[in-house]
């Protein structure tokens, strides 16, 4: 059990998320120059962690966000649905032209020496116009939540989304519930509100509310501006020391935070990486083991990952398994196209036991 202070009283929810849905453009492993069609997948940083505790380890979860009433939208709303999730809906009207608009992010899966290619279109995005004021937290948190989540996706969308998440973790703390916050740094997003600078003046705000944190290295030091190796030329990509030396100076800025996780992700190829991941808690070291992966589709990995620790958290699992959890479902969730989960709670269990992928009769 960890020191989280988790709610044990009848709750609403067991999970809410604020965040923007998007949706993606899939061609396979075609280039988009040369596609003539494409999947569509359903997605968000945020969304997506939700989608994953709902469908594959049977939480009450919920998602806070923008919704447009045009066909695009009519489509994720069916697919929200689908993955068991309650939406908590700020109505947008489109025009009929130019919007507002459900983002639309294009990604081909790349294959063997060649790697994904990933561009968007976040053109008046229905969820950057998100404020705060829109969604009525008294009334939300009221009704009980164990845990809620933001990412720094959406923090970078405009100057008024960073703080409508300040709004909203600070009505998750005053209610009781856990927050968390997946780093997320994106260089590009941050650059069309202020660059760096702002971005770490407008995280850190965020970040003084938050009991756990995921990111990786550069999320750390670019997002928090804690001091590390040059990301780019840092040889042992799975060696977790320096992750813990960061997040010692990272905790030392930020007292309040009691978790920190991440994956370590070394690319051989588009298809093959080395898969860790590590946990920090309450002063605490946890390293998972270390596998090789057949990756399908890499994105979403990491919101893969997010879900499985935190279902353990929220489960009353050990850390040592919350990890390994989170791990097992982040492996897992590569195997599958598309952004959520498809995986169900046995199979995860068996890959974090060490389970193998010999056929199942």
């Amino acid at each position: 059990m960890s020191g989280l202070g988790l709610r044990t009283d009848a709750c609403d929810l067991d999970f809410l998320s604020l965040g923007a849905l998007v949706h993606r453009l899939d061609p396979g492993v075609i280039p988009f120059r040369r596609a003539r069609s494409f999947d569509i997948h359903v997605s968000g940083g945020e969304y997506n962690v939700a989608a994953n505790l709902a469908d594959c380890f049977g939480l009450k979860t919920g998602i806070a966000t923008a919704m447009v009433d045009y066909g695009i939208g009519e489509l994720v709303q069916g697919r929200v649905r689908e993955m068991g999730v309650r939406p908590f809906y700020k109505w947008f009207k489109h025009d009929g032209v130019r919007g507002p608009n459900i983002a639309t992010v294009y990604s081909d899966r790349g294959q063997g020496v060649r790697a994904p290619v990933v561009f968007y279109n976040r053109s008046n995005e229905a969820g950057g116009l998100l404020k705060p004021g829109d969604f009525d937290w008294p009334a939300i948190f009221g009704a009980g939540v164990r845990w809620f989540h933001s990412g720094g996706i959406f923090a970078a969308l405009s100057e008024t989304t960073s703080e409508l998440i300040v709004e909203g973790m600070q009505a998750a703390k005053k209610s009781g519930a856990v927050t968390s916050f997946d780093l997320n740094y994106r260089a590009k997003l941050w650059s069309l509100i202020g660059g760096e600078a702002r971005g770490q003046e407008m995280i850190g705000k965020i970040v003084r509310n938050v009991d756990v944190l995921v990111g990786n290295e550069e999320d750390l030091q670019k997002g928090l501006g804690i001091a590390g190796p040059e990301v780019e030329k840092q040889k042992g990509a799975l060696n977790p020391g320096t992750f813990f030396d960061m997040i010692d100076r990272a905790v030392a800025k930020f007292p309040n935070v009691k978790g920190v996780a991440t994956t370590l992700r070394e690319v051989h190829s588009t298809n093959r990486h080395d898969w860790a991941a590590v946990l920090w808690l309450e002063g605490k070291r946890y390293v998972s083991p270390t596998i090789s992966l057949d990756v399908i589709d890499r994105i979403g990995g990491g919101d893969g990952f997010a879900a499985g620790l935190i279902y353990g958290l929220i489960a009353g699992r050990s850390p040592e398994e919350s990890l390994r959890l989170g791990w097992a479902h982040g492996a897992l969730l590569t195997t599958f196209p598309g952004d959520v989960s498809m995986a169900k709670l046995p199979e995860v269990e068996a890959v974090a036991k060490g389970g193998t992928a010999r056929v199942q009769r």
